[in-house]
């Protein structure tokens, strides 16, 4: 028999409205399947001697049974709002890609909130925070997205946690509309409230939100300096704005996805970088304790959340759990340079790049010697001197 899924879409209403077409499949249907809110919702207008299948995780379990099913029948899934909009119709292609779906969907959540306040919303910014890491939100931030639609969860990325996160990395300039329970008549609620208010508050599950930018936060390319934390007593230890945007440019980050940092100190360049390539995901070293702090007052200062600090000398870090990285700069080596290109070469992802700024012709000729011993192939270096700060040399090796 053919694989078929019904999948329909509904509120959170208690008696949704449902297409003429879709009740005429569920009462024909013997096979359903929804969460536990969605069963709840249907249960009287399914028929007797029903089966229903729960959607939980591990959702392998749910397939078996779908493919177990269709030896006699074709299946009603239940979802909400939209199926195709972060949905679980999008679940059914990835599993089961050769199953034809009929589909009738409902508003989803953000839909419906954007139409209670009467908001255009053609131009909002859709990012999901349901079981998903911050990565995508810290992305809209940095990139300043006027206006952002939020799918959140009841455990992590609740409105208040959200909130918090924004206050703590400088986002303030956003209003933000709750909306819970949509489509309840009994339980729905709307709320406006500024990032504040919502910092302290708690919400109804399920919810969502929508943040929209009152005023535009400034963005630089090339931080001053002068502006970042440092090293108490350590004015020169910061990879200068002009030498720093340089390194940038050499890593090519643009076409990289995981960027390490080897030795950040200040955290200079993993925050220019978060600023000016903010769908990287990066990863920073340091062996300095005061790092730590460095890092984090830096990051809240410049907006730059999601950078992934590690404290510790990187030749003894477990890095099996960290994304490989396609960039890696190395401002600091504790005179390990020819120990750390090792490592780096084990980790590195092929097409992938390293960037070392030399301050004496001992380092430069390690690394060099060492890049090529390691197989990588050594880029044209650029040599330039900064009012009167040593000479430094720019080098790149690419594997």
């Amino acid at each position: 028999m053919k694989k078929t899924f019904i999948v329909i879409g509904l509120s959170d209403a208690q008696e949704p409205w449902l297409d003429p077409k879709a009740l005429d499949a569920i009462s024909k249907a013997k096979v359903f399947s929804g969460g536990k809110r969605h069963h709840e919702i249907m249960k009287g207008l399914l028929p007797k001697d029903y089966k229903w299948i729960d959607i939980t995780v591990p959702l392998a379990k749910v397939f078996e049974q779908y493919r177990e099913t269709f030896n006699s029948q074709f299946i009603v899934v239940f979802a909400s709002g939209d199926p195709l909009f972060f949905g679980f119709a999008n679940t059914i292609l990835r599993e089961m890609p050769d199953a034809e779906i009929q589909l009738f969907p409902s508003f989803n959540s953000l839909q419906t909130l954007a139409h209670r306040i009467l908001m255009p919303y053609q131009d909002m910014r859709i990012v999901s925070l349901t079981g998903r890491p911050w990565h995508e939100f810290d992305k809209a931030l940095i990139e300043r997205a006027p206006k952002m639609g939020v799918l959140t969860d009841n455990k992590v990325h609740t409105p208040n946690s959200i909130a918090q996160r924004m206050l703590e990395y400088g986002y303030d300039q956003y209003i933000m509309w709750v909306g819970e329970h949509l489509g309840n008549p009994s339980e729905e609620r709307i709320t406006k409230l500024s990032l504040s208010e919502a910092a302290q508050q708690s919400f109804g599950s399920p919810n969502c939100l929508i943040l929209q930018a009152e005023n535009t936060r400034p963005k630089v390319f090339g931080i001053p300096d002068e502006q970042f934390a440092i090293l108490e007593g350590r004015p020169k230890m910061i990879t200068k704005a002009p030498i720093r945007l340089l390194s940038l440019q050499a890593l090519d980050l643009y076409q990289k996805h995981t960027f390490w940092d080897i030795g950040f100190c200040t955290g200079s360049v993993s925050i220019e970088a978060k600023l000016q390539f903010p769908h990287l995901q990066i990863v920073s070293f340091e062996v300095r304790e005061e790092g730590k702090e460095l890092m984090q007052i830096n990051s809240q200062r410049f907006g730059t959340p999601g950078i992934t600090t590690i404290i510790g000398d990187f030749l003894t870090q477990d890095l099996k759990s960290l994304p490989r990285p396609d960039a890696v700069f190395i401002g600091g080596h504790n005179g390990q340079l020819s120990l750390m290109l090792e490592r780096i070469k084990q980790l590195l992802l092929p097409g992938g790049c390293v960037v070392f700024n030399s301050v004496s012709q001992e380092s430069q000729q390690t690394f060099k010697q060492e890049a090529s011993k390691q197989g990588f192939t050594l880029q044209p270096s650029l040599h330039i001197a900064l009012n009167d700060y040593n000479p430094i040399e720019i080098i790149k090796a690419t594997l």
